[in-house]
């Protein structure tokens, strides 16, 4: 039995409300990217794309993409080997604890930035490490791992273990049942983890204050430092379009490759 017209409109229309509270602001940065005058004022007063050439040849803007770059892709390989090691041992083993372990591999993506950015920040300055692009590394890679682990658990609970089983009955060795049979069904979800840690990563900067060094400066980073001054204020909103953009096409591609609903941070 369907629903009544009057329930499907108004589901309809907090549908669209829903959507427009959340991409409205998001269409307004990149239009003010646009905007030839040098506030964040609406509507703008005309369009240009001299924010843009300026952007282009920004050194602090390129240097701080170049760093958010690295510091993404290391802590995403860091994550899909951990997560991924983590997410095998949880689903395929009987162990004591195993319960304990997923939890405590969970835990940290449902505490405070500032909480995490506050303890790896003591846990570096304990141990003599210098605060730079390392420890920036580090601590992204706390919370990607999470990412990773529940796209990959949850792909290995959805396969089950049966085809596994079966390979090993057929002659195959550990190894073989892995390449052959184990990676074809997770690559997606390997996939989808590893785009959405990088993700994370990029536009991350509550941990990320905590962690960098002074000589270390991430892009989002950058937009903060850059935000209130009027010189740069149209850079940035250049900037902060670019970043909206490349946030949203690894997510768009998890999607694509994963069958499962891929996890985001709380």
């Amino acid at each position: 039995m369907g629903l009544p017209a009057s329930l499907r409109r108004g589901l309809l229309v907090f549908m669209i409300v829903g959507l427009a509270f959340l991409y409205i602001p998001l269409l307004l940065v990149v239009l003010n990217s646009f905007n030839s005058s040098r506030t964040f004022g609406f509507p703008p007063t005309g369009l240009t794309l001299e924010w843009w050439q300026k952007a282009a040849h920004s050194s602090g803007a390129m240097s701080a993409l170049g760093t958010s770059v690295l510091a993404g892709v290391f802590a995403m390989v860091i994550a899909l080997v951990l997560g991924s090691l983590a997410a095998f041992a949880v689903q395929r083993f009987q162990f004591f604890g195993r319960s304990t372990i997923s939890f405590l591999v969970v835990l940290p993506i449902t505490l405070p930035g500032i909480v995490t950015g506050i303890a790896l920040n003591a846990s570096f300055m304990s141990v003599g490490a210098q605060l730079g692009i390392a420890t920036v590394i580090i601590g992204h890679a706390t919370f990607c791992i999470v990412i990773v682990f529940n796209n990959v658990q949850a792909r290995l609970r959805r396969m089950g273990s049966s085809l596994e089983e079966a390979s090993s009955d057929l002659g195959a060795s550990g190894w073989q049942t892995f390449w052959f049979v184990t990676f074809p069904g997770i690559r997606g979800a390997l996939i989808a983890g590893a785009l959405l840690a990088f993700a994370l990563s990029f536009d991350e900067i509550v941990v990320t204050t905590f962690t960098a060094g002074p000589d270390v400066q991430t892009l989002p980073l950058w937009i903060f430092g850059n935000l209130f001054r009027p010189n740069q204020a149209p850079v940035v909103n250049v900037v902060a379009a670019v970043l909206t953009i490349v946030a949203i096409v690894p997510v768009w591609l998890a999607q694509r490759f994963s069958g499962d609903s891929v996890s985001s941070r709380v």
